[in-house]
């Protein structure tokens, strides 16, 4: 894991937690959910984790990199997302994971720094020092397969350019220290390069893009990201697809967020504010589809907002109000009020990202694991192809691909065989 923070170490402690028998995996799709096989009156619905050879919990070790030193029992402690009894609890496997030095520049998350950052002549030596501690964690520990998933804060927007467009392109840009090449496109290497799955929970481009798409397919290196679709957005990818199946109308959609962790503290500059607002804002435009449905959606007016306030610390407060009209015209509105956990929503996907992406890599996928998109807010796909967003048929994706990966038949709801 890149970034042992909040969500990181709430991941963590949880899994810990859930190993000890001292809570459930609630909210985690691998551990709890279910998939249907055959027809609707078969009446075979095993759980995934049945159906599917995923690792046992039991069999998952921690580690990561952190530009603070603190074990991830302090950082937890300092995260303040979970109450001191439970952390108390798992205190001493939370203590033993430690933060590895991290790579890390300030031109790419200004609000943040730390002690604990790797030093070195270049940036592609920056990630020969990731791939040492790559191999030296899996053997330490002796693993027989790794998933890396950054969870580091959102860096600047930054757009593709020449450095990014070919292998030998990027890893010249990585000797001459290009500034199109951020910290997480380090990491990203790092992993791509020893084959390893590599998914992006936040925002910012890293590993979507042309050259690291091609390293992963010589490779056999699973990608998956990004942006986690945790509050708000996903929400939207809820309630969006209700009001398009029923073509109402929407004439502006205003989403504020109210948080206080050390994301939303570096939410608060523009440049990283800019990354996160691309991701959030795309969701409507694909699922809408204004250009197909323009009398409904072409003049809508969408606006979303992050205010850090620490007060509220993991704590976000997601507001929407939605101006729709429907028959006639005639105006409506909702409005949505959702208080909820930031990283409390976050863990159990990075859980299942990281179960799924080592199952990809056993079952011969490699490159862009778009059935994976239930998951994220920008889910990155091939070249040619707009994204899809609706949740619904997200889902259908990925326990299509299960059923693909097991060779069972592919459900797709017509129910047809009932009444011929």
């Amino acid at each position: 894991m890149v970034g042992l923070g909040a969500v990181s170490t709430t991941t963590i402690a949880g899994v810990m937690a859930v190993r000890k028998g001292l809570a459930k995996p609630i909210g985690s799709l691998a551990e709890m959910g279910t998939v249907r096989l055959g027809k609707r009156t078969d009446g075979r619905s095993p759980s995934i984790r049945e159906f599917v050879p995923l690792t046992p919990l039991d069999d998952i070790v921690f580690g990561g990199w952190d530009i603070f030193e603190d074990n991830c029992y302090e950082a937890a402690k300092h995260a303040g997302v979970l109450e001191a009894p439970l952390l108390e609890q798992v205190k001493d496997e939370l203590a033993g994971v430690t933060p590895m030095s991290a790579v890390f520049d300030r031109h790419y998350v200004k609000r943040l720094d730390g002690p604990n950052v790797k030093k070195g002549k270049n940036k592609r030596d920056l990630a020969e020092q990731l791939i040492q501690d790559i191999r030296s964690f899996k053997a330490k520990h002796g693993l027989a397969r790794l998933v890396m998933v950054w969870c580091g804060s959102t860096e600047i927007f930054l757009t593709e350019t020449a450095a990014h467009q070919t292998i030998e392109a990027f890893e010249k840009g990585l000797e001459e220290n290009d500034i199109s090449i951020p910290s997480s496109m380090i990491y990203a290497y790092a992993a791509i390069k020893e084959g390893i799955p590599y998914a992006n929970a936040a925002p910012n481009l890293s590993a979507d893009v042309p050259a690291l798409m091609m390293l992963a397919q010589q490779t056999g290196a699973p990608l998956a990201g990004k942006d986690l679709k945790t509050g708000q957005t996903w929400l939207k990818t809820v309630i969006a697809p209700g009001i398009k199946a029923r073509l109402l109308g929407v004439h502006g959609w205003y989403s504020t967020n109210i948080l206080g962790n050390r994301d939303g503290e570096v939410l608060d500059d523009p440049e990283s504010f800019k990354t996160k607002e691309e991701s959030k804002k795309s969701v409507l435009d694909y699922i809408l589809q204004p250009k197909l449905y323009p009398e409904l959606y072409n003049e809508m007016h969408h606006v979303v907002r992050i205010n850090y306030y620490k007060p509220r610390g993991d704590n976000k407060e997601g507001w929407d109000n939605i101006d729709i009209f429907g028959w006639l015209g005639y105006p409506m509105q909702l409005k949505v009020n959702f208080l909820c956990r930031d990283s409390i929503l976050a863990a159990p996907i990075v859980l299942d990202i990281a179960l799924f992406m080592d199952l990809s890599k056993r079952a011969g996928f490699s490159g862009v694991q778009e059935w994976l998109s239930f998951y994220f807010k920008s889910p990155i796909h091939a070249a040619g192809l707009y994204p899809e967003h609706d949740l619904f048929i997200q889902l259908m994706k990925l326990k299509n691909t299960l059923r693909y990966m097991r060779g069972e038949e592919l459900i797709t709801h017509l129910g047809r065989e009932y009444y011929d």
